[in-house]
């Protein structure tokens, strides 16, 4: 599908993504990823990349991660030919859900997804913008296998390797655009 390198990939991320200090509370450093969202040469090379990456993981579906995983997911999901399913907040969708709660970083949430969404044995992708401490993305492969889903693999833009969150995702297939 697409002609960019992982380094390539990697490049346009690290050079569209900047650093807001002390957001969303002191002492946190977020990623912003709206200058890369802008570009759209940029962009449009991350979602051929990302969908390639559920093509050779053979994803039946993609999952993407309220609310930035959204911005991803949808896209790369469209771009392989493959339907997306939401993972929202709490109260934000209508009829029977599946919740899953968790820690962040820097508080509590939970994701909630509705109860027919996937079919058993669906094999899933989750697609989120960070991976940072792995609690948001554990609690998605939670949820999604509670729901019978097999959680064949995880696509983050960005990894903030100095938080770990790997350590709570073992033997996940990770693909990690920028790690930092």
């Amino acid at each position: 599908m697409t002609a960019i390198s992982p380094e390539g990939v990697r490049d346009l991320v690290e050079t569209h993504c900047r650093d807001i200090p002390d957001f969303p509370q002191p002492g946190v450093m977020f990623k912003d990823i709206t200058p890369l969202l802008a570009d759209s040469y940029a962009f449009g090379q991350v979602i051929e990349y990302l969908a390639d990456f559920l093509e050779r993981v053979g994803s039946e579906l993609v999952v993407g991660i309220e609310a930035r995983g959204f911005i991803l997911a949808a896209p790369a999901a469209f771009q392989a030919g493959l339907g997306f399913v939401p993972l929202r907040k709490p109260g934000k969708l209508p009829g029977v859900t599946l919740r899953e709660s968790y820690a962040l970083e820097y508080g509590e949430a939970a994701l909630e997804m509705h109860e027919d969404a996937i079919r058993p044995n669906t094999r899933v992708v989750i697609m989120d913008d960070i991976l940072a401490t792995g609690g948001t993305a554990a609690a998605a492969a939670d949820l999604l296998e509670r729901a019978g889903a097999n959680v064949i693999g995880m696509s983050f833009l960005v990894e903030l390797a100095y938080l770990g969150g790997r350590a709570k995702l073992p033997g996940r297939d990770l693909e990690c655009v920028w790690t930092v």
